[in-house]
């Protein structure tokens, strides 16, 4: 049997526009009914949201009943032995693809591709510990040691000024399938702190977008912002977050409160004439 193909690593290069939702609930029942609403992948953040591998492995396996929607999971780290052991675990579990946060040179890059591959023969593989035993559905899938490497998808984010001076050389590491654009935290880096909507983080973004096409690689990115979300994928973003779970239930549920609460608030009484000065 085997090894299942990654139809969203296989999607970015083939260079087909990818909507996805942000997912930081962390909890299997919601990340259902976000995987039935059609998105072409969802995120589920372990970075910023309250996640372990259990929760997400449960996550995942709600994705993988809705056909066409992929789950992408976000580690909280990638370098050193710590985003080593991470990695593993989550591949373990039979997620194929990973967004690695805060990725500033290629050197990082090139730790965490090796972190996602096993050992080969020839000697280009990694050094992801040989296991696994989910991923490989328990060995009913026997060639997953020699075919897995094949079908991981590595998504790293750049997301400091650091990281922008070092996008082709980033982008030129095999194994790198996508270069993700943190709008928030390169905000805070250029010196536009919680203001992504500065010109000059704009512009920045902008110029970043087409360096990683230009590198041959996908680009990604994550805004709520409809049209600014139809701007990246006119320039050319492969994949592309349109929006947040946590934000979609905030503004809505205020919204609703708001609108009903001032339609029963009570008209305010007229006032009497009572001689008074004031």
């Amino acid at each position: 049997m085997q090894t299942p193909v990654n139809p969203f690593k296989q999607a970015l290069a083939e260079k087909q526009a990818q909507i996805g939702l942000w997912i930081g609930l962390p909890d299997a029942y919601t990340t259902e009914i976000s995987a039935g609403a059609g998105f072409d992948w969802l995120l589920l953040d372990a970075e910023h949201a309250p996640n372990d591998v259990p929760m997400l492995m449960a996550q995942a396996q709600a994705v993988a009943g809705y056909p066409g929607t992929h789950a992408v999971a976000r580690v909280p780290m990638g370098h050193g032995h710590v985003g080593q052991m991470l990695i593993k675990q989550f591949l373990d579990v039979g997620i194929q693809t990973l967004l690695v946060p805060m990725v500033d040179t290629a050197a990082q890059a090139a730790e965490i591709v090796s972190s996602m591959r096993y050992p080969q023969a020839d000697g280009r593989g990694g050094v992801r510990g040989m296991g696994g035993a989910r991923a490989s559905r328990w060995g009913r899938h026997p060639k997953y040691p020699l075919e897995a490497n094949a079908q991981v998808c590595l998504l790293v984010q750049v997301e400091s000024r650091a990281a922008l001076d070092n996008i082709e050389a980033i982008a030129a590491i095999d194994g790198v399938d996508g270069i993700f654009i943190g709008p928030a935290d390169l905000s805070a880096s250029l010196g536009h702190v919680g203001n992504s909507a500065h010109p000059d983080v704009q512009a920045a973004i902008e110029g970043a977008i087409a360096r990683i096409i230009n590198s041959g690689k996908a680009a990604g990115i994550l805004t709520p912002d409809e049209a600014l979300a139809k701007h990246y994928l006119s320039l050319g973003a492969t994949f592309v977050a349109v929006g947040l779970d946590t934000n979609l239930l905030a503004r809505h549920t205020t919204a609703l409160a708001a609108r009903f609460k001032s339609a029963a608030a009570p008209a305010a009484a007229p006032l009497k004439a009572t001689g008074s000065t004031y």
